[in-house]
């Protein structure tokens, strides 16, 4: 639907852009604009920018930009009605003729709801007579009762449509349960709950909304853990088990375990950093999500043979956010939550502050693999630990874990310097040859989405770009635009915005890009918020003019019909420079 623009304004001037992005990403103030790490792209060094006078983001890196809707539209999933719905709600405002009860947005909000009721419903049945084998489990696993409401633990009994008949009688639709997951179809077209004899964990997102379930089966059935399906409000690579509270911890890291048990028992201990990937591998999405949230993550995975794999994989994905990766080995015990009960949580914080960093757990890694009293064992161990040290990122590291390497298999380090030299320039060879690849192929493949926005006319287009800069800065500068009008400008989409601007200008609304998110879409916005943020300069008369100039120049020079134009073109010029550049035409 279309929104009056008058509400666009509140809306914008109400959500503004630090605070809203703040929320999702670090931002740390530099002069008149924020940075942080870019939430739609891995990097290591900040290159997403918040602008909070133009109430405009950009990323440098991966060109997306907007205003505060488009933002959420990317972070929420949304579509643009439905993230002015987002918007509104956080700061209260009523969405004018808002009709559309059948939106993506209410749907959620009502699944968020079912989710809701249906962990309130567990919770209560675990304090039932019916709870009592779950509760005695609990105890079992030494879990006090503050910690068993802290993260709301319930029970789902056995039967087959207990759930079912709870949530129909607070008015849920069949439908809506099978949209979340709580109910599965038979093979006879009848219904019945997923969660049947399960000690139940609600996952709850970063928002404190609950939007799905684990569960642990109270006898030898399988599999011991159930998690809720993937469905509109949950997706398991985008969220992490007890995020909601570690990501307010003040202890400087985050802890990563495998399951929810160790998770609980690390924030029992006072661990309040301590997440879980939800039944799956470590993902790209979730380390941007702990890029959000913390420059150190520890991971603390189980130490057999799938523990140390998806250590290495953790790794890897973690390497490419630039947080600081540290890897806890345990001795004694098989999870974290073993080693708290048989050791205390001061032995497990030493343990912590004496992690390894990920490069000194790659090269033990490798030396376990091999037998290093044999000579033909430790050469294969050096070729294999050099070509590891070789992708090390500083020569520093490669020196120490060079000269490491050399200790471990007794030889000399100017040998494992040799290897090491000798795998880097092979690695910096097949990295050239991909390079030269990516250059054959076809130039618009290459080139980021925002830079699909290509100019005919270059001259003219910057200095299009540099008027529509200055006068988002200041707007009273229209009156200076004379009969300029969008069909004189080189570039559509620049020609366009100009109009809708001063369009804007002419109605007493707010002259921003915020306000044109409608009439924009991503590749066009993000393109507009790039041109604002590259031509940031001091706003003058002269530099307007200039602008001025060489846009009405520009089309001049196209839009020649006859010889007599040009002599008329000349004229006029001419006419303008004796007038100092000021003229009107």
């Amino acid at each position: 639907m279309s929104f009056p623009s008058a509400f666009l304004d509140e809306l914008v001037s109400r959500n503004p852009i630090d605070e809203v992005i703040g929320q999702y990403v670090h931002l740390k103030r530099q002069g008149g604009k924020l940075f942080g790490l870019c939430p739609f792209h891995t990097e290591k060094t900040p290159s997403f920018s918040v602008s909070p006078d133009k109430q405009l983001y950009y990323c440098f890196g991966c060109h997306k930009g907007g205003d505060v809707i488009r933002f959420v539209e990317e972070e929420e999933g949304l579509d643009y009605p439905d993230a002015v719905r987002f918007l509104a709600r956080r700061v209260g405002l009523e969405v004018p003729e808002d009709g559309n009860q059948s939106s993506t947005y209410r749907r959620q909000e009502r699944l968020r709801a079912l989710c809701k009721d249906a962990a309130r419903h567990y919770r209560s049945q675990l304090f039932a007579p019916v709870g009592e084998a779950a509760r005695a489990y609990l105890v079992r696993r030494g879990l006090s009762s503050k910690t068993v409401a802290r993260f709301g633990l319930g029970f789902a009994p056995g039967g087959w449509n207990g759930l079912e008949e709870a949530m129909r009688e607070k008015g849920y639709e069949k439908e809506e349960l099978l949209a979340v997951g709580l109910l599965l179809k038979g093979q006879k077209g009848g219904v019945y709950d997923r969660f049947r004899n399960r000690l139940m964990f609600p996952i709850i997102d970063v928002s404190g909304n609950v939007i799905g379930f684990g569960g642990r089966v109270m006898d030898d059935s399988k599999p011991k853990y159930l998690n809720s399906p993937e469905n509109l409000i949950f997706n398991k690579r985008k969220n992490l088990f007890a995020l909601n509270i570690a990501k307010n911890s003040k202890q400087g890291r985050i802890i990563l375990t495998e399951g929810y048990m160790d998770a609980i028992a690390l924030h029992q201990y006072g661990f309040d950093c301590a997440v879980a990937s939800l039944g799956t591998s470590l993902t790209e999405e979730h380390a941007l999500i702990l890029q959000k949230y913390t420059k150190q993550v520890v991971i603390t995975y189980d130490g057999d043979q799938a523990g140390q794999d998806a250590t290495r994989r953790a790794i890897s994905l973690l390497e490419k956010s630039g947080v600081e990766i540290r890897v806890l080995r345990m001795q004694g015990a098989k999870d974290p939550d073993e080693f708290l009960k048989q050791y205390g949580p001061d032995r497990f914080r030493l343990l912590l502050d004496q992690s390894e960093n990920h490069a000194a757990y790659g090269l033990e890694s490798i030396r376990r693999k091999f037998d290093l009293s044999r000579d033909d064992q430790r050469v294969e161990f050096l070729r294999e630990a050099a070509r590891y040290v070789a992708g090390l990122p500083g020569a520093v590291e490669r020196e120490i874990y060079g000269a490491r390497a050399a200790e471990l298999a007794k030889v000399t380090t100017e040998a494992v310097k040799l290897e090491v030299e000798q795998a880097f320039r092979q690695k910096k060879a097949r990295e050239k040859r991909l390079r030269q690849q990516k250059d054959l192929a076809p130039a618009a493949a290459q080139q980021p989405q925002s830079r699909k926005i290509r100019y005919d006319n270059v001259r003219s287009a910057v200095a299009e770009e540099k008027l529509l800069a200055m006068l988002l800065k200041e707007p009273a500068l229209f009156e200076r635009c004379g009969g300029l009008t969008g069909g004189q400008f080189s570039s559509e989409l620049l020609g366009r915005t100009y109009e809708m601007l001063k369009q804007r200008r002419a109605s007493d609304l707010q002259v921003s890009l915020a306000g044109l998110g409608e009439a924009l879409n991503e590749e066009e916005l993000s393109h507009l918020s790039g041109v604002a943020d590259r031509h940031d300069e001091l706003v003058s008369d002269r530099a307007m003019d200039d602008c001025l100039r060489i846009i009405r120049e520009e089309y001049e020079k196209t839009h020649i019909a006859a010889p007599t134009d040009l002599l008329e073109m000349r004229r006029r010029l001419q006419e303008k420079k004796a007038y100092g550049g000021t003229k009107p035409w």
